[in-house]
């Protein structure tokens, strides 16, 4: 449910929001990113998450603790710059 805008590749400047994940490929599905088959049947195209910045994020309670736990602002050790000067 987070909405994406790609920024690189063939589909550039295209919005949608992420139906599907496949973490195996390290591929997002993204709506309205779709190619037609020889068939006939619409297929997702699986775009690379680096090249996506997302516009808007859906957050839960889940989300906000793995968030949290990955802050990278927060400053970790032992000593501060007081100590060292």
């Amino acid at each position: 449910d987070d909405e994406v805008i790609i920024c690189r590749g063939h589909y550039h400047d295209r919005e949608g929001k992420v139906t599907q994940v496949y973490r195996k490929k390290w591929r997002i599905h993204i709506e309205r990113v779709t190619r037609d088959k020889a068939n006939g049947q619409t297929v997702p195209i699986g775009i690379h998450p680096s090249k996506v910045v997302i516009v808007k994020i859906k957050i839960d309670k889940d989300r906000k603790a793995l968030l949290e736990r990955k802050n990278r602002a927060t400053k970790k050790g032992k000593y501060t710059e007081k100590d060292t000067a």
